[in-house]
């Protein structure tokens, strides 16, 4: 009898499986489906039960991975397994036959927090006998659609299986874009710049939307970690912020630092990217931002909203409808995207780009 997934097992950063659980209810709800969030206390992972059992690949076609802001990765799923640590690859084996599933390739992924790292041996030394028995199976082939198995190990005996599909999935392990730290920068907040670029401007588009030449302006900017990317792209910047910016960056002739307010300081024409990092509540900042992209200011923008430490959810969702509605109303065509990347903490990154 075959067995039909009725979940979706999502990741998310530690201590944000309440958040990740409140926005699905919400967005699951807007889609017309129903079901049960289950998270598990600093798991860093939630799963979504579909009520009455009902196939969960509809819903995760209804609900793009690009479109949630607090998780990392989404797989259509299976209920976890508990395993007999004498024998954890025959119950493994025989859910993956029984779900009809074929992929071309395994991922053994851990939770992103102290005890999933524990278990990375585990399923390194798993991996190569599992492979082996699937592919006697007919489950792991050459061909099978792109489509991936993810294996999530909470613990020695227990393990969910999922499956990835090309297009609306992540390709990063853990769904967890690991960026390395270039030792010229001034601050490590210059990776949150860059992982917003990976995650909302296609890598093909780089040369064509941050090229060199272009004009830009960082709100908030000493030392000087997102200007040092714009600087790197070959960008001129404005540099605005009171305080001292590193002494390389200024040193290229690509910055002139203007020791002015952010929140007042206008640019003297149309720039091609504005970026903020500025520590305010986040009505503050996306006001602001409201301001910069109704008059057009800029022709994309990210900024961060730093978060408080409960009700993040809705907090996020009263500032993107707050923007929104401004650019609706004042009748500016534009893709807003918001997600909570890796090298966030307490903050989502937004980015607006305008149509015109």
């Amino acid at each position: 009898m075959s067995r039909v997934p009725s979940e979706l097992l999502l990741y998310c950063r530690p201590g944000f499986e309440r958040d990740l659980a409140e926005e699905l209810v919400d967005k699951v709800a807007a889609a017309g489906w129903a079901g049960e969030a289950v998270q598990g206390v600093g798991g860093g992972f939630v799963r979504f039960c579909v009520a009455n059992g009902e196939p969960a690949n509809g819903l995760h076609r209804a609900l793009p991975l690009t479109t949630l802001v607090f998780a990392r990765q989404s797989l259509v799923a299976l209920p976890p397994l508990a395993l007999d640590r004498e024998d954890r690859l025959s119950p493994i084996t025989e859910q993956v036959v029984e779900s009809g599933w074929s992929f071309e390739s395994i991922w053994h992924e851990t939770p992103d927090t102290n005890d999933g790292k524990a278990l990375a041996g585990l399923a390194k030394a798993l991996s190569r006998p599992l492979e082996s028995l699937l592919k006697k199976r007919g489950a792991l082939r050459r061909k099978a659609g792109g489509r991936r198995l993810h294996l999530l190990w909470s613990a020695g005996d227990c393990v969910q299986l999922g499956m990835s599909f090309p297009g609306n999935r992540s390709e990063e392990p853990g769904g967890i874009r690991r960026l390395r730290f270039p030792r010229s920068a001034p601050s490590r907040s210059t990776l949150k710049l860059e992982e917003a670029w990976h995650e909302f401007v296609p890598r093909a588009e780089w040369d064509e939307r941050l090229a060199e030449g272009m004009q830009a302006a960082d709100l908030g900017a000493a030392p000087g970690g997102w200007t040092w990317q714009l600087v790197h792209r070959g960008m001129h910047v404005y540099a605005i912020d009171n305080g001292p910016m590193d002494k390389a960056l200024m040193a290229t002739g690509q910055v002139e630092h203007l020791r002015e307010d952010g929140f007042v300081w206008e640019p003297p024409y149309r720039l091609d990217w504005l970026v903020c990092d500025i520590v305010d509540k986040p009505a503050r900042v996306e006001a602001m931002m409201e301001r910069w992209l109704v008059r057009r200011w800029c022709r994309e923008a990210v900024f961060n909203l730093k978060l408080p430490m409960k009700r993040r959810w809705p907090e996020v969702v009263a500032c993107l409808g707050r923007l929104e509605q401004a650019l609706a109303s004042a009748g500016v065509a534009a893709e807003v995207s918001c997600r909570h990347l890796y090298h966030d903490r307490e903050e989502v990154t937004v980015h607006v780009r305008l149509r015109d």
